[in-house]
């Protein structure tokens, strides 16, 4: 797959606030300086080559993320100290992908954070976050049972 001209993450390196903290043969994995007054030691792993999403890497590239996040791992540990971590992808629109370009999101937890003890389910298994199909279909099954 090419590159494209105006991804971030195909030329990480036109962006003076974004690092390569390191990179193996397929992967990078890359920090912000506007991510760290809040997401204190985050970043991504990023495949060299432009991916839409995580569902088209390579089993290389799937090789060379795991390798990335072992030693980004270690490197927060270090640097850090975290209490845990959230780790994911967006993936489309509806879960505010913003960069079409397939990155892991590595994000160090801390017990002191306002938010700490609420992972990446916590707002999305909220009541106000149902379908309004799935209601609509409860509510449905609700009156034939009647």
């Amino acid at each position: 797959m090419t590159n494209l001209e105006n991804c971030p993450f195909c030329y990480p390196h036109r962006d003076p606030d974004q690092h390569i903290i390191f990179e193996n043969k397929t992967c990078y994995f890359l920090q912000h300086n506007t991510e760290q007054d809040v997401l204190e030691g985050s970043g991504v792993i990023v495949p060299k080559a432009h991916h839409k999403d995580a569902f088209h890497l390579t089993a290389e590239e799937w090789n060379d993320t795991n390798e990335l996040l072992q030693k980004a791992k270690k490197y927060i540990d270090k640097k850090f100290s975290p209490d845990g971590y959230t780790l994911g992808w967006n993936v489309g629109q509806a879960s505010n992908q913003t960069i079409l370009h397939s990155h892991l999101h590595v994000i160090p937890r801390y017990n002191d954070e306002p938010h700490a003890g609420k992972g990446l389910r916590h707002w999305l298994k909220k009541p106000d976050n149902k379908r309004a199909a799935l209601k609509k279909d409860q509510k449905k099954n609700t009156q034939l049972h009647l």
